[in-house]
């Protein structure tokens, strides 16, 4: 009897010491999944991948949205014009606009030559706008 005691004794010393393992390897596994979650979100939505200057012709200007409103527009980015002012070849630059106390500026100003400082993000949330591109400010050229 004396015998079966002892091998009971270690099994639940070795299942016991088993369970504090597990929780230990599981804890600091969650752990380490929080963090680098955390840091692929923020480097992923929040941090600044380019941030810089856009000149051209600022075509369209709206409010949209179905849940979340944001305002969205739309640039013509010229390379190269013709002598009457129209761009013969082009490609669009399409943003998001961020700071609400500027959106009277931006419809006074379709159809106006403007420079916009924008920061650009890796990816692009739901609330925030359809673009990568967060515009935060505007002037005429």
């Amino acid at each position: 009897m004396a015998m079966n005691q002892g091998k009971v004794s270690s099994d639940s010393s070795f299942w016991s010491k088993l369970v504090r393992k597990t929780k230990k390897v599981t804890k600091w596994a969650l752990i380490i999944l929080s963090v680098v979650l955390i840091l692929f979100i923020y480097f992923r939505y929040f941090y600044n991948y380019s941030e810089g200057y856009r000149a051209g012709l600022l075509q369209k200007f709206s409010n949209k949205g179905v849940i979340f409103k944001t305002y969205e527009g739309e640039m013509i980015l010229s390379s190269v014009s013709s002598n009457r002012d129209v761009a013969l070849a082009s490609e669009k630059f399409l943003f998001t606009m961020t700071n609400k106390d500027i959106v009277r500026q931006f419809d006074t100003l379709q159809g106006e030559m403007v420079i916009v400082h924008y920061r650009e993000k890796m990816g692009r949330l739901f609330w925030r706008g359809d673009s990568k591109y967060l515009v935060d400010s505007v002037r005429l050229k």
